[in-house]
């Protein structure tokens, strides 16, 4: 049986944040589970908590999106 390979998701052109080289495991501060996210997924991450932490919620939303395309499992780990 063949496992299914994840495709990873380019940033979009809107993004404006740091892109990392690395990616990292992060931890949801209110469950406490983790997810390993790569470079693209942990810069995206980052842009959405600041986005939120200041009040963009047009920009979130766009981020949330591309996150839950991007990684669904992690989103639904870290995010949802």
């Amino acid at each position: 049986m063949k496992t299914k390979e994840k495709k990873e998701l380019d940033l979009p052109k809107w993004f404006n944040g740091t892109v990392y080289k690395a990616g990292a495991e992060v931890t949801n501060p209110y469950s406490g589970c983790s997810a390993v996210l790569n470079n693209k997924e942990l810069s995206m991450y980052d842009l959405i908590l600041g986005c939120e932490r200041f009040g963009h919620y047009d920009i979130m939303r766009k981020g949330l999106d591309w996150f839950r395309r991007s990684n669904g499992d992690a989103y639904m780990i870290l995010l949802d």
